[in-house]
């Protein structure tokens, strides 16, 4: 019964933090830019890292 759900892939953890972080940069940009443009690149790193797992997949 635990074992239900299944755990998550390192590509959904991947997918699931990339919204979870472009979410804090959006209501940032509102706020203080710069720290909302780290948080951006930060998104871009995570993507290309979502990339790679997906060819390989």
């Amino acid at each position: 019964m635990f074992g239900l759900f299944g755990k998550k892939s390192p590509l959904e953890k991947l997918q699931k933090q990339h919204k979870k972080i472009l979410e804090d940069a959006f209501k940032l940009s509102k706020i203080n830019r710069s720290e909302s443009d780290a948080l951006y690149a930060k998104a871009a790193e995570i993507e290309k890292e979502i990339a790679t797992l997906s060819v390989n997949k």
